[in-house]
């Protein structure tokens, strides 16, 4: 065959398929490393992560719009499950389909195994002393600035008219004032949304 001859079309077919086959590789494996980063520097709980997942989602990689990123937060409330993990596999589904479900779940839940069962260990051998209690009295202040700022990061696109702004009213008053089941309380708002904006 001759050296200036162009490639057969399996031929290329073939390059074009290891080439997108390594795109998708490299995708799944910055998703994992993303939410490795968000699982390991995250502390007080799922939605103590929710700021750190919309900075890294929405801001540096670029993967969801704000809108897309309160529809996942809204779903992954609604299923069972901690609320963390159902958006880090939400999100890793929408970005590469079941294998980004995976490797973003994965990519998650692997810091925090690792660092309880280390921590669970020096906690047990070490929670009487007041070094360690001071460090955790520290700690939860800060978790209170983050659950507030998870919440106030999706005001923008959420509260855009008079109607969402009294959904969320009522909701806020149902959940602290009555302690109505946040569950419940969600599902009647998107029947509400069902009826209002069918």
């Amino acid at each position: 065959m001759a050296a200036g001859k162009r490639a057969r079309p399996a031929e290329r077919r073939r390059v074009q398929t290891k080439t997108s086959q390594g795109g998708r590789d490299l995708l799944l494996f910055q998703l994992f490393l993303s939410f490795f980063k968000i699982g390991a520097f995250s502390f007080g709980g799922g939605y103590a992560m929710i700021p750190l997942i919309s900075t890294e989602v929405v801001d540096v990689r670029q993967w969801l719009s704000m809108g897309e990123f309160v529809d996942v937060i809204a779903l992954s409330q609604a299923t069972p499950g901690p609320i963390a993990i159902n958006s880090a596999t939400y999100v890793g589904y929408k970005v590469s389909g079941f294998w980004g479900s995976v490797a973003a779940t994965l990519g998650v839940v692997t810091p925090s195994l690792v660092i309880m069962l280390i921590l669970g260990f020096l906690f047990y051998r070490y929670r009487g002393l007041p070094l360690v209690k001071d460090i955790f009295k520290g700690i939860r202040p800060v978790v209170v600035v983050l659950v507030a700022a998870a919440a106030w990061s999706v005001v923008p696109s959420t509260l855009t008219g008079v109607i969402p702004g009294a959904v969320a009213a009522v909701s806020a008053v149902l959940i602290l004032r009555f302690r109505k089941d946040p569950v419940m309380v969600l599902l009647a708002a998107g029947a509400l949304g069902l009826i209002l904006y069918l």
